[in-house]
């Protein structure tokens, strides 16, 4: 298909997706952002939050930490801390990290050290549960 757009997703550990894809959305950290094939070449910080692509139609949904994308006109490159796809996602598990982090930052000022900690872990959680809901 002359639209395909190359995808890779890798984290430290794996090479979480590689392959040819027809657009893709990514939470940047300035908002999110597609990409279509022929897309102008640019560099962007990613955000926390729910990427996903459509390949022959279907939608797969990750979700994912924050790392960076370099898009070119027939690929996009994405360095991920950690990505999940939708359907390996654990929603108790993410429901109770949910609640921890809740837990931590009512008793943390902003002024804490761990205070970013929390509200990242909780930025988290929220995004694991909204991509498993979204299955």
């Amino acid at each position: 298909m002359a639209d395909e757009l190359m995808l890779e997703i890798v984290s430290p550990e794996k090479m979480v997706f590689s392959g040819k894809i027809e657009e893709v959305t990514i939470p940047g950290t300035e908002g999110e952002f597609g990409v279509l094939r022929g897309h102008e070449a640019f560099l962007s910080s990613v955000d926390i939050g729910e990427l996903n692509f459509l390949k022959e139609g279907k939608k797969t949904l990750y979700a994912v930490n924050t790392g960076y994308a370099e898009v070119t006109s027939d690929k996009v490159t994405v360095l991920i801390e950690t990505a999940e796809r939708s359907d390996h996602i654990d929603k108790e598990r993410a429901l109770k990290a949910k609640d921890n982090a809740e837990t931590r930052l009512s008793q943390l000022t902003k002024e804490d050290v761990e205070y970013e900690l929390a509200r990242a872990a909780l930025a988290r959680a929220i995004a694991r549960i909204s991509v498993a809901e979204k299955q």
